[in-house]
């Protein structure tokens, strides 16, 4: 697939997706939300892809929002056309229309079945920041910034980030950034657990990299999936029975698989495992194993 506000780029089992609107700081816009999804199904059918690190061109990671619509920048009805009404003329909130774009981009990352990385090398405001959210693991440049500014702007938190940025950061630290919408550099970032690493420009991508190695040489390609998906959606768990009921299916599924057997062999024998079953076919029967049904 040809894009146009996003590279992408597969080297040694690690895809590298850089947003790619260098003269706007890489504002989001609706070609790039419709590119990044994209690109994730691409990644999730690929085998060769086993990690995957986000990134911005130029100085920017992302600038928020492309406000260049003016006034009517988050204005559904002026930008999209009417959405549906009642006959009372409310809104029917089940139009498509009303959708935030920003939360389909991090629902669709919060599916994605391979380890993503943000590497963030400069500012990060608004979906800038909240596209983050549901990375796995966040690594800043000294050069970078962060804003959840929708307070300063009359709107409010966007891309599901109400459910994401508490759970990372703690309610008390995800309030305090979202009522000033203040910019914050990313020494307070780091202090706020919103990311793992501060590192110098130029160490950026050489970490993430490594980083995305350590998940990759070594590890079973469909335990990595399944223990991303198992990690984020036991976050949002009433009881640890559920989280009893997903291991007990995939100790079971996977107790039987070639992986295991030749992941036990391997280490008895004091040599490096050599696992064949692929995400793209080898997926446990009982997976997915939660509520699929679409947005309505």
């Amino acid at each position: 697939m040809a894009y146009e506000t996003i590279l992408y780029d597969v080297a040694d089992q690690i895809l590298t997706i850089t947003l790619n609107r260098p003269d706007k700081l890489n504002a989001y816009n609706a070609t790039m939300q419709a590119e990044l999804i994209a690109a994730f199904d691409a990644a999730d059918a690929d085998d060769n892809v086993r990690a995957i690190i986000v990134t911005g061109a130029g100085r920017g990671f992302c600038a928020g929002a492309d406000l260049s619509s003016g006034a009517d920048t988050f204005d559904r009805d002026a930008r999209k056309g009417p959405v549906k009404r009642h006959a009372d003329g409310s809104v029917d909130y089940s139009d498509d229309k009303v959708r935030d774009g920003g939360g389909q981009v991090t629902l669709r990352i919060f599916k994605c079945l391979k380890p993503v990385i943000a590497a963030v090398n400069g500012p990060a405001v608004g979906i800038g920041a909240t596209m983050q959210l549901a990375m796995d693991i966040r690594i800043a440049s000294e050069n970078a910034r962060f804003g959840f500014v929708f307070s300063q702007r009359g709107i409010v938190p966007e891309a599901a980030s109400s459910w994401f940025l508490p759970r990372l950061v703690g309610i008390s630290q995800a309030l305090e950034w979202c009522f000033s919408g203040r910019v914050f550099p990313a020494a307070e970032a780091l202090e706020g657990r919103l990311v793992s690493q501060v590192v110098p420009p130029d160490e950026l991508l050489p970490t993430a990299r490594a980083l995305a190695r350590t998940f990759i040489d070594k590890t079973a390609p469909v335990s990595v999936a399944l223990i991303r998906q198992m990690m984020w959606r036991m976050m949002g768990a009433d009881d640890p029975m559920e989280a009893h009921k997903i291991d007990s299916r995939g100790i079971y599924a996977r107790g039987r698989s070639e992986d295991v057997k030749e992941g036990v062999i391997a280490f008895l024998e004091k040599r490096p495992a050599d696992f064949r079953n692929k995400v793209s076919t080898d997926m446990p029967d009982y997976f997915p194993w939660w509520d699929e049904r679409e947005y309505k």
